[in-house]
């Protein structure tokens, strides 16, 4: 049997990866605390729930949902968008409704690139956003994410010669796995930069509401070009909403951009259910009680586990966003975080995400995920600490 050429590139996955190593411990009578997905263990509000309840009840949501069938939705969107960041979103051409921020990501490189076309991404940068470049037949052109550059690309590095067979970069602020933010200036320069390079700005935007330390909202890139000349922004459901398992997101942004990724989805799904996507106009409209109730329940648990890391002699840098803590790997595994990882699970039953899944700039790094209560992530900082004076 004679498969396609484009699956070379997609073999390797750190979640994939992870999740055999994971398969392997339990299967050896480990207890497994999971820390290496961001997949949020806590309830969709209850307002989001009734809405999908009572809409389970409604035959008119039982059929596909078409483009035209999801108004309703994407004119909830829109206003909210335009409340939130004081863009304004026209839905019938500049919304689109997505299974998820990843399907987003991995689906528009199809409307973009022709074979050897070039996307600039970052690195280290969440799977998606390479594997929808490889499934496209385009070439990666990795930019660096540096602690000294307060983890943002350095543009003016790119050599000339890429920037002239590039189609597309792919931003994402706060960004996982470091967890940095961007500043709207940032933001400003990229759309600049990218209308200067006839390129296309993509924003991955599923941590926007992830903010700790009472930070203000971080920026949409649409605030850095209202007039939506060359970007697209995706948001999801899954982290400010704790609806991961539902799989709603959306595309916002550029009218031509959103009617080419339409055209891709229409040969390749019928959208999500509408019930779904009731309940999550149901949590748009509600009041933000229930986010900051998630915030304040991810910032105690990334205290908790921050603390507990210093504790034990490991100084990590405390993250201003998202789910997630990255930290720099101590000698002897700076250089080969898979290793570390895999066989932390095999030891220890505690499961992370090695920084080299993300990219060439995150070995030296793991990604440990926010997603267990505090004593559980106590006794995963202990668990680690008796396995690396194991085997130092």
């Amino acid at each position: 049997m004679k498969f396609a050429h484009r699956l070379q590139p997609l073999q390797a996955n750190v979640f994939a990866d992870m999740d055999r190593a994971k398969a392997k411990a339990q299967a050896a009578g480990r207890e497994i605390i999971d820390l290496s997905l961001g997949s949020s263990d806590l309830p969709a509000s209850e307002i989001a729930i009734a809405a999908m309840e009572a809409a389970l009840r409604d035959p008119s949501t039982h059929s596909y949902a078409l483009f035209e069938s999801t108004k309703f939705f994407r004119s909830a969107v829109a206003t909210h968008y335009t409340q939130r960041y004081g863009v304004a979103v026209d839905p019938e051409t500049e919304v689109l409704p997505l299974i998820g921020c990843q399907e987003g990501t991995a689906h528009l490189p199809l409307t973009l690139l022709n074979p050897g076309d070039i996307a600039l991404l970052q690195d280290p940068s969440y799977p998606s956003h390479t594997g929808g470049v490889y499934l496209a037949g385009g070439e990666i052109y990795r930019m660096p994410l540096l602690a000294e550059n307060e983890f943002l690309p350095v543009l003016s590095e790119i050599p000339a010669q890429t920037l002239q067979k590039a189609r597309m970069m792919v931003l994402s602020y706060p960004h996982n796995p470091t967890t940095a933010i961007a500043p709207l200036s940032f933001f400003q320069t990229a759309v600049a930069f990218c209308q200067q390079h006839d390129l296309v700005l993509v924003h991955d935007f599923p941590y926007a509401d992830m903010v700790f330390d009472g930070s203000p909202s971080p920026p949409s890139v649409l605030q850095a070009d209202p007039e939506k000349t060359v970007s697209i922004e995706f948001f999801t459901f899954s982290k400010s909403y704790n609806m991961g398992g539902f799989r709603l997101g959306y595309a916002i942004g550029n009218a031509a951009l959103i009617g080419a990724l339409r055209q891709v989805k229409a040969v390749i799904d019928f959208n999500q259910y509408r019930g779904i996507m009731r309940g999550a106009i149901a949590a748009l409209e509600g009041d933000r009680a229930s986010i900051q109730a998630t915030v304040q329940t991810f910032q105690k648990r990334r205290d908790t586990l921050i603390s507990a890391l210093h504790n034990i002699g490991w100084p990590v840098p405390t993250p201003p966003a998202t789910l997630y803590v990255w930290a720099k790997l101590p000698d002897p595994w700076q250089e080969d975080s898979i290793s570390f990882a895999v066989q932390l699970v095999e030891a220890s039953g505690v499961a992370v995400s090695p920084g080299a899944g993300f990219g060439t700039s995150g070995e030296g790094y793991i990604r440990l995920a926010l997603v267990r209560e505090p004593e559980v992530l106590q006794a995963a900082v202990e668990k680690i600490a008796a396995f690396m004076r194991s085997v130092v």
